[in-house]
């Protein structure tokens, strides 16, 4: 073989490596376009990408306590604000992903998308969110605990990159066994291990957060959610790629 054909392979090789470790926008952007909300481009499915939302209807969703949402589908976008529980869940369960979800949030929202949520029975005296792990997404301009793309009440963003009222926020969340990081309109706020959390209502650095719960023994598989914190709050391109 000579040595053009073998770098040629080994560039094959390379790049469909590559391609595994890309975003729906980084796969979009090099195609050079962007197809319509609520699919996906063959550049996509080809690396391993499946879409969550049809843009059309409830399938795949449900309400947190199994109920059929009561939030009709408008306009492409999936809004749990009255959908009729504490949040939307998506009915299949995910341990290791990278999730892609554009959104947008109306003024003074508090929403967020938990990940690993489990189970769905709500422990007493608690709500369903004690069971997971919440991306928070709020109309705030700071960088602590409760603000956009912080782990709540667990880890601070390292800075708010949220866009202004209305307009539409793109954000990645990994869940790789422990890892848990998070991306918001291209910029990499948020990672954290969560096998460091030993103890309940403490963080490693010893200071003190609302759960009972030392999340190094947090299930790794559940739930992927949206909440209704009282605001509407509306997603689209609701889209996963499994991590083996």
């Amino acid at each position: 073989m000579n040595s053009r054909l073998k770098f040629l392979r080994s560039l094959i090789g390379v790049l469909a490596a590559a391609s595994t470790l890309l975003t729906p926008m980084d796969i979009l952007a090099a195609e050079g376009q962007f197809g319509p909300d609520n699919t996906l481009s063959e550049a996509e499915r080809r690396a391993g990408w499946l879409l969550l939302f049809d843009g059309k209807t409830h399938a795949g969703w449900m309400n947190s306590d199994r109920t059929v949402p009561r939030t009709p589908v408008e306009g492409g976008l999936l809004n749990p604000h009255k959908a009729g529980h504490y949040m939307l869940v998506h009915t299949q369960q995910w341990d290791n992903f990278v999730a892609s979800v554009d959104f947008k949030i109306s003024k003074g929202c508090n929403s967020g998308i938990f990940v690993r949520t489990f189970s769905l029975t709500p422990r007493p005296g608690k709500d369903i969110g004690f069971n997971g792990l919440e991306i928070a997404i709020d109309d705030t301009t700071g960088a602590g605990y409760h603000d956009s793309g912080a782990i709540y009440d667990l880890v601070k963003p390292s800075k708010n990159a949220m866009k202004p009222v209305g307009e539409w926020n793109h954000i990645e969340i990994t869940c790789s066994d422990n890892l848990i990081e998070v991306t918001l309109n291209g910029e990499k706020v948020t990672r954290t291990d969560l096998s460091k959390f030993a103890e309940p209502n403490k963080r490693p650095d010893g200071s003190e957060h609302k759960f009972d719960i030392a999340y190094r023994d947090h299930p790794l598989r559940g739930y992927i959610g949206l909440q209704d914190h009282g605001s509407p709050c509306w997603f689209k391109n609701i889209k996963l790629r499994p991590l083996k």
